[in-house]
């Protein structure tokens, strides 16, 4: 599965601002930290604050902070501030869907989205921290 640029940079930013929740950074911290677009970050950040992720302060010293609980936002929460994963119409758009390989592999195509949104929804910002302090 591949993400779009804005979920993959919207993820790193929870993640790092998660990390302490106390703590604001800039969007040009952030973007520093993971060699990433500062311009493009700061429309990222503008998208979780909308969402209720993460609260900016503006000017001198501004920055954002983490602002839910890393307990219950789940990975599939901010993923689906930027994209909808698994909703792609697998209504047979190739003549080969047709036919009765076809509709199997259109099947565990179905099947493997169900379970990447279930992984997806079960593994919370929390978790995923706890795994990263462990390494």
């Amino acid at each position: 599965m591949r993400l779009q640029k804005a979920t993959q940079y919207g993820l790193y930013a929870i993640l790092e601002l998660a990390r302490d929740p106390s703590r604001q950074l800039s969007a040009m911290d952030i973007a520093d930290k993971f060699n990433i677009s500062s311009n493009h970050l700061a429309k990222v950040l503008r998208d979780l604050g909308r969402a209720g992720l993460v609260d900016s302060v503006r000017g001198a010293g501004g920055g954002y902070r983490f602002s839910n609980n890393s307990k219950r936002v789940t990975l599939m929460d901010v993923i689906n501030i930027f994209e909808n994963i698994g909703s792609e119409d697998h209504t047979s758009h190739e003549l080969g869907d047709q036919t009765d390989i076809g509709r199997a592999l259109c099947s565990v195509r179905d099947e493997i989205d169900e379970i990447t949104q279930a992984t997806l929804g079960s593994i919370t910002i929390d978790t995923l921290l706890k795994t990263i302090s462990i390494k």
